[in-house]
């Protein structure tokens, strides 16, 4: 529990307060800045570089549809999310998830299992 302040640590407490009101309303600022519906579109420069592929790696993943893109003329983009949830997607699974998997499916199906 935190100590009770006397009268004479009362500006400097209300003068900490209003620093940290200050930093919360900035940070609000910031926030309203950019709507929640608008995400990050970028050039196909900028997403290899977020990926850390080369260039000529992604266009080769967006003739194959390999990869979420959004053409406009002979211009290609990519929504940061987009590529963040590509990424995800690709998540490989442990053996213990695996594991896991299969005990729950053979119970679902009422099999008997064996211990792997």
């Amino acid at each position: 529990m935190k100590d009770t302040l006397t009268f004479d640590q009362l500006p400097d407490a209300v003068s900490k307060i209003q620093d940290k009101l200050d930093n919360i309303e900035q940070l609000l600022l910031r926030q309203q800045e950019q709507p929640p519906g608008q995400e990050e579109l970028m050039p196909i420069t900028q997403a290899a570089q977020f990926l850390d592929l080369a260039v000529p790696t992604l266009y080769s993943k967006v003739c194959r549809k390999e990869i979420p893109v959004n053409k406009r003329g002979k211009r290609l983009y990519f929504y940061r999310s987009e590529l963040t949830e590509w990424i995800k997607s690709g998540r490989k699974r442990t053996a213990d998830e695996i594991r896991a998997e299969a005990v729950r499916q053979l119970a679902v199906t009422g099999k008997k299992s064996k211990v792997f």
